[in-house]
């Protein structure tokens, strides 16, 4: 029989450091997955359509009210590492700097209490570890917030709409750890379900799973080229967007898919092209994706995929040559049917949809393939469509 999510080996040994560190048993626990995105990159934060999935690599987290009067303690088992801070007053910037590591959970922790009656963030010892690969663009930070977040209000005893969950997490990444993102990585985290890819669109909250059907696998590559969205690029494109939706005349770019804003884009200087070109097609390459897979349509999905990259790579310039090579890499292989980076880009991972009969030959294929175009040595891994987070009170017995 399989063991309960938070009685596996990698939760026993966070259990285990909990108690060691207090001197007292968690009484909660929490896990949230990272997220891959199919199609759909960069259209979050102009309130478009994506196509993501959860995956299987996860934040786990535990809790027990150990930690003296007043205070929040926050302890990384991967950096280990530990902050804590005063719970009487929790601003961006005063408990720690923006962007450390610790900004991500203690925002996630205040958003949560400032915005959902019920949630007390008193005498908190909070422990984390992650199999989320950082800076890869699989959402590691998303997947850390969520379990903090699904972790208090689950010590609290109160319950959270999803969605409110998601939009606290965003919150925090953009207050406390200065990132400017959109919904999706939250939203993801917390809504997935098992075996379905999560069309979510990101303009009002509303979402459905489309389910994925078995004659498709899924493998990330890893090029292990770190990226830091908190510095300038990432923020730039965003402004880009943001610019040239104010020069439309509309609220987002989402809005510009349709006429007349459509005809105006040319108009545009060069920066505010680029993104409103890329924004309002990648959102219809979305919606057709679902369709397609709905359809059972694989070889459709797969060239948009391709074509997603292409327009992430020449005329939104957030791809870089690593990613370029993988790609180019994969889409060489016999049985692939599309192949893109996936994430904000400037580094992180690609994602290859194969035809299920191809999977083995793909491992071997590709490092032969790569090797043509490039000298990383990329991590390559299966993923496939997980379910969201979870929280839970832990039984007497492993409390």
């Amino acid at each position: 029989m399989t063991s309960p999510w938070f009685n596996t080996p990698a939760m026993r040994d966070l259990r285990r450091a909990f108690e060691r560190a207090t001197g007292a048993a968690p009484t909660h626990a929490a896990r949230a997955p990272g997220r891959v995105n199919l199609i759909g990159d960069h259209v979050d934060y102009a309130g478009g359509l994506v196509l993501p999935m959860a995956i299987e690599q996860s934040c786990l987290a535990l809790a027990g009210r150990t930690a003296p009067r007043g205070r929040l303690r926050v302890h990384s088992i991967d950096l280990t590492e530990h902050v804590e801070v005063s719970t009487t007053a929790i601003a961006p910037g005063d408990a720690v700097p923006i962007g450390h590591w610790a900004s991500y959970p203690i925002g996630a922790a205040a958003e949560l209490a400032s915005h959902v009656p019920g949630i007390d963030l008193d005498r908190f010892d909070i422990f984390v570890q992650s199999s989320v690969p950082i800076g890869a663009g699989l959402s590691s930070s998303a997947a850390l917030e969520v379990a903090i977040a699904a972790l208090v209000a689950s010590v609290s005893g109160v319950e959270v709409d999803p969605v409110e969950l998601a939009a606290c997490c965003q919150r925090a990444e953009r207050r406390f750890a200065g990132v400017p993102c959109g919904l999706m990585d939250q939203a993801t985290s917390v809504l997935a379900r098992e075996g379905s890819l999560l069309l979510f669109d990101c303009r009002d909250g509303t979402h459905r799973h489309v389910r994925s059907p078995e004659e498709v696998r899924y493998f990330v590559i890893d090029t292990r080229v770190r990226h830091a969205h908190a510095g300038g690029a990432y923020a730039r494109r965003r402004r880009d967007a943001e610019d040239a939706a104010k020069a439309l005349g509309v609220p987002t770019l989402r809005v510009a898919c349709a006429e007349p804003w459509r005809s105006r884009l040319d108009t545009l200087p060069q920066a505010q092209r680029d993104a409103a070109l890329h924004i309002t097609s990648e959102i219809e390459r979305v919606a057709d994706a679902a369709r397609a897979l709905e359809d059972g349509d694989l070889h459709r999905l797969g060239r948009l995929m391709t074509e997603s990259h292409t327009s992430l790579r020449d005329v939104y310039k957030v791809s870089c040559p690593e990613l370029d090579a993988a790609v180019d890499a994969a889409l060489a292989c016999e049985g692939v049917l599309g192949a893109r980076m996936t994430g904000g880009g400037f580094g992180g991972c690609a994602i290859a949809l194969l035809d299920a009969n191809a999977d083995a030959n793909f491992l071997v294929d590709f490092p032969y393939e790569l090797a043509a175009r490039s000298q990383i040595k990329p991590t390559l891994f299966e993923v496939r469509p997980s379910g969201g987070a979870s929280a839970t009170p832990l039984p007497a017995d492993d409390a």
